[in-house]
């Protein structure tokens, strides 16, 4: 029997409720299937600086280097988000854990389901069709340079620093995924004011050159944000530095009409990590509300990229359309008519398990 090694890092908030629901389906797929999962479980973030005053203890670290992969739930409290003064924060552990396991690639897909175009914020005809992946640079840049506040508490700086290497490796990742699409890319940044712009836009044109079939577009970082609500369906692949896609992703999460619908995966030379965007909502922890169908969906993600499990990725997500098809959704979605979020998890299961049988 196959067995596949996953870490679990359930996370704050409504981490571990949602991947709970993502467990559930992948023991679906499981069952049916022969291949083995074979789960183990580390604290990450608040939780882990409750119980070890560190957010990412050596043992998480540890048991996420000997997995094959990693499916992350959330992190963050408000005792520290509320807290200006703390030394220790839950995004810490994050930041290092991207930076000791080199996951430098953050791929999240943005796709507009036909059955909930009434609930995006754009018009039906602006989301028709729209599919379209963000690449994102995730280990450097000015989350990840040197930072600096004066004695006097006046003035603070952090600094923004890219290298060549640290862009080719990334442009890769993008080119090849272009490639098994619509061979379009889109290079977005601020070339017109920042130097790690300008270098971002000279290596891309140099990479290019060996991908002559695709397409290769420039926009300014301002532009490319209107035209994600002027005319999303117009991207296929877009590739940016940290921050500026860590905000882009979160204005285009909006376009299906809940961002507890997104999935996201952070890919590294060895292991990659697989989580919903939605962050922790802290408000909605233990209530039963959150949406599992990120968390659901990144198993899919998991699936697809870490262990070449086409098929069974393509019918979770198509259980994932079903379900939203036939109104099996939670109150972000339906606030008048819903379910819980073990409830959705359930139903997921359910339909992967028919279709899983049927296909395999």
């Amino acid at each position: 029997m196959l067995t596949k090694k996953i870490g679990l890092l359930p996370g704050d908030g409504i981490g571990p409720e949602v991947t709970a629901e993502a467990v559930k389906v992948l023991n679906a797929v499981s069952k049916v299937t022969g291949v083995n999962f074979k789960f183990s479980e580390a604290t990450i973030g608040a939780d882990a600086i409750r119980k070890h005053n560190n957010p990412l203890p050596d043992s998480t670290l540890q048991m996420c280097a000997a997995s094959d992969a990693v499916l992350f739930g959330a992190i963050g409290s408000p005792e520290f988000d509320n807290n200006p003064d703390a030394k220790i924060r839950p995004e810490q552990g994050l930041l290092k854990l991207r930076k000791e396991l080199e996951l430098f690639a953050n791929i999240r897909p943005v796709k507009a389901y036909n059955s909930l175009a009434h609930l995006s914020p754009l018009k039906s005809e602006k989301i028709k069709n729209v599919n379209f992946i963000v690449v994102r640079e995730l280990t450097g840049g000015i989350y990840f340079g040197d930072k600096n506040l004066s004695l006097d508490g006046q003035t603070a700086t952090d600094t923004c620093t890219y290298s060549v290497n640290e862009i080719e490796r990334i442009a890769h990742v993008a080119f090849a995924i272009a490639k098994s699409r619509k061979r379009k890319l889109t290079l977005v940044d601020k070339a017109n004011v920042l130097e790690t712009s300008r270098l971002w836009r000279k290596t891309i044109a140099d990479i290019s050159k060996s991908y002559p079939d695709i397409l290769v577009e420039t926009m300014y970082v301002d532009n490319a944000a209107m035209k994600i609500i002027q005319e999303p369906a117009a991207f296929d692949v877009v590739l940016t530095e940290n921050m500026f896609g860590d905000i882009l992703t979160d204005e285009a999460s909006v376009i299906s009409g809940s961002i507890g619908l997104m999935p996201s995966a952070s890919i590294g030379k060895k292991i990659a990590l697989y989580e919903p965007i939605h962050g922790a909502y802290p408000q909605a922890a233990g209530k039963q509300i959150a949406n599992p169908v990120g968390a659901i969906l990144s198993a899919a993600m998991m699936l697809e990229t870490s262990f070449g499990m086409m098929v069974e990725a393509a019918i979770i997500e198509k259980a994932v359309s079903q379900s939203l098809n036939f109104g099996v959704c939670t109150p972000d979605i339906n606030p008048d008519k819903n379910y819980s979020t073990s409830a959705v998890g359930n139903a997921i299961a359910s339909l992967v398990n028919e279709e899983v049988i049927q296909t395999v």
